[in-house]
């Protein structure tokens, strides 16, 4: 195998693609763009869910990019080998063009040629087949006659070779591609879904040709579709035979610099060495977060709350090594100059994102201050010398007092914690959250009926009046979500906007619907939009076509669509709800009734 640096596998990754007729396109924003099914961009293929579903891409029906993602399902695991809760996606997609055949034998040939691993080396698996869709004999066959021993393609269910976009929408069988490692394993029947480490995955193609509808029917789909996706971080530590992900130069000099900071020895002992990789990892993700110029802040609700959790439980296990919490500011500052030749964002927006990082370490300081003194009371009634689990679990989610903390504290008053208690109330209220969650991000972008498309075309005219009704150009989105049901819409502003304000802009938009203006959409370069006074965030590369949107001479926004065909299709614009989001941000909810 050939040895890289991550830089190095980015521009090699995107040189064979292009080189096969794939346009380069810049990496996303972390914060998805009108998708209510995830809080975070978490694969590649999100911001493009529109195109898969038959929209057209103004780059072409060939695509590659390095996106960025973050999955914070595995936030437990975090410590360990391979797991990170920021990560770099790899990823090449055919819109509709070729299929299978051309995309394994892609990426045969990127791993065995580019990357020079040794076809030996190299285990496959495919969909074995339903009652939802056919066995995809077809991809092992592609497999075998490149060279793949059959002993070394192995057909597994759909939990492990089939992907779903979301509830609804694009999927199909794939096959995964992984590494054989030296490990062995005794289990006669051992294969990639062996958790024993022999097989290590590190691309994923997928075939999406199926639709899947709100009642869990499958239909197939009008274009044919690839998605791919290789984990940049993983594919770097098979490359260079290293033992896991935070010994490759994404993390290298921020572990350096927080064993200078604590003063203790990476892999010193099992404690030491789950903590500085925590730290590392969470400060990395908290950057990118504050630094995307979508950018949210630390809050109690959504993107918010996921970003306060990773800096504070950053902030604890600095502790735990005897950190000063101020260290991850320099931690942050370590990726920031890491990444910002990559991504600029991270050098613009480089003194918010310490700013930020300061405000929160400053919040959970007087966090566990009141902590403290809500545990001397608790202490007070305990009995048996054991504090139960559902305390310590309260202590933990009303007053954001570590569990950690909170054993410490009690084993120096000579009372043990429940801590299987704990865990049990901490699982209970994790099965609450979900169920919620279910409810709430049902939809997304994979959800393109009229009544979306109409609410996603309403967003424009609602940014557009708040420039105007508030005298202020410089408001700008900073998330959308959007259902079947309601939009929900967050922008950049210091404090609530008054009753009259709220009417203003209600009777803007139903002004501007009432006009019964044509949506015109042009494919231009970003040099081009910016010349025309496009407003959005300008991810794109140089010479990269965009769509942009124009409705009347009210708006002109950088977008992926769909959008309605003309105002008077919105209905009746309403705006339900205007709240704090988090700070400097404020939330409007609104709704579309269909006029008589």
């Amino acid at each position: 195998m050939k040895k890289l640096t991550s830089l190095q596998l980015r521009e090699k990754y995107l040189q064979f693609f292009e080189s096969k007729g794939h346009s380069i396109i810049a990496s996303s924003s972390l914060i998805p763009e009108n998708d209510p099914s995830v809080l975070f961009t978490t694969a590649g293929m999100h911001p493009l869910v529109p195109y898969l579903l038959g929209e057209s891409h103004p780059n072409g029906k060939r695509l590659c990019d390095v996106q960025k993602c973050i999955r914070t399902g595995d936030i437990d695991e975090i410590g360990d080998a391979t797991h990170c809760t920021f990560f770099e996606m790899l990823g090449n997609w055919s819109l509709g063009d070729y299929f299978k055949e051309d995309s394994i034998k892609f990426s045969f040939e990127f791993l065995t040629k580019s990357l020079e691993i040794p076809i030996d080396k190299i285990a496959v698996t495919v969909f074995e087949g339903d009652s939802d869709a056919p066995r995809d004999d077809f991809s092992a066959g592609v497999w075998a006659s490149l060279g793949i021993d059959k002993n070394n393609i192995f057909f597994l269910a759909k939990e492990h070779n089939w992907w779903n976009s979301g509830e609804t929408g694009p999927c199909g069988g794939d096959t995964e591609i992984f590494i054989i490692t030296d490990k062995k394993c005794d289990k006669p029947d051992c294969s990639p879904a062996c958790d024993c480490g022999k097989y290590v995955e590190i691309w994923n193609n997928v075939f999406m040709e199926y639709n899947k509808k709100a009642d869990g029917k499958y239909e197939k789909l009008s274009q044919q579709n690839v998605d791919t996706g290789m984990g940049l971080e993983r594919t770097i530590c098979m490359l260079n035979g290293v033992s896991s992900v935070y010994e490759t130069d994404f993390f290298s000099g921020a572990i350096e610099l927080v064993c200078k900071l604590s003063g203790k020895e990476y892999l010193s002992d099992e404690e030491t060495t789950k903590s500085m990789r925590i730290i590392a990892d969470h400060i990395r993700t908290a950057t990118f977060i504050l630094g995307d110029d979508k950018g949210v802040t630390p809050s109690n609700m959504d993107q918010g709350y996921v970003l306060r959790r990773l800096i504070r439980r950053a902030v604890r296990y600095a502790r735990v090594i005897g950190m000063e919490a101020c260290g991850i500011l320099e931690v942050s500052k370590c990726f920031i100059a890491k990444y910002s030749d990559i991504y600029s964002e991270l050098a613009k927006n480089a003194d918010k994102i310490i700013v930020e990082l300061q405000k929160e370490i400053d919040r959970f300081s007087k966090t566990v201050e009141n902590g403290l003194k809500e545990i001397e009371k608790v202490l007070k009634y305990v009995q048996n010398n054991m504090l139960n689990g559902k305390t310590a679990f309260r202590l933990y989610d009303t007053f954001g007092f570590p569990l950690e903390m909170t054993v410490e504290i009690c084993k120096e008053k000579g009372v043990e914690v429940d801590v299987d208690g704990y865990h049990k109330s901490f699982a209970e209220h994790q099965l609450k959250s979900q169920k919620g969650a279910e409810q709430k991000f049902k939809g997304g972008l994979a959800d393109s009926g009229d009544a979306t498309i109409n609410l996603h075309t309403a967003t424009h005219l609602l940014n557009a009046a708040l420039k105007k009704v508030l005298g202020d150009d410089n408001i700008m989105q900073r998330g959308s979500n959007i259902t079947a049901e309601r939009l929900r819409f967050d922008f950049n502003f210091d404090r609530p906007l008054t009753a009259d304000e709220k009417t203003s802009i209600e009777s803007m938009i139903n002004g501007i619907i009432a006009e019964k203006i044509d949506i015109e959409c042009e494919e231009i370069t970003v040099e081009q939009a910016k010349e025309k006074g496009a407003i959005g965030v300008f991810e794109s590369k140089y010479g990269q076509l965009v769509k942009v949107f124009t409705i009347g001479s009210y708006s002109k926004e950088i977008c992926g669509g769909p959008h309605a065909k003309n105002t008077a299709d919105l209905g009746v614009f309403k705006i339900q709800k205007e709240q704090s989001s988090s700070s400097g941000v404020r939330r409007i909810k609104g709704i579309l009734i269909k006029s008589n």
